[in-house]
């Protein structure tokens, strides 16, 4: 599966610096990146919103970027 990532900025009031994830021209996530001084996970991507397979109540913190992919693609690709 490939997923497409896209910089935008998040109204989010603090961590802004955010990517929009496609698959197939769908949107199916944005991740907002955790400024260095959070206190929780910093420079770490949150799950800001998940659309269709991605929604749900978690809204999981990720290292890394591929980290986050990985988690998204194996969401979609469970649930055919």
């Amino acid at each position: 599966m490939t997923l497409t990532l896209q910089p935008i900025r998040v109204a989010t009031g603090f961590d802004e610096d955010g990517m929009m994830v496609l698959d197939r021209q769908r949107l199916v996530a944005v991740l907002v990146r955790l400024a260095d001084d959070n206190e929780v996970a910093p420079g770490h991507w949150y799950l800001e919103a998940g659309f269709g397979r991605i929604d749900g109540a978690s809204h999981p913190t990720f290292a890394s970027l591929d980290g986050a992919q990985d988690w998204i693609a194996q969401r979609l690709a469970r649930h055919p």
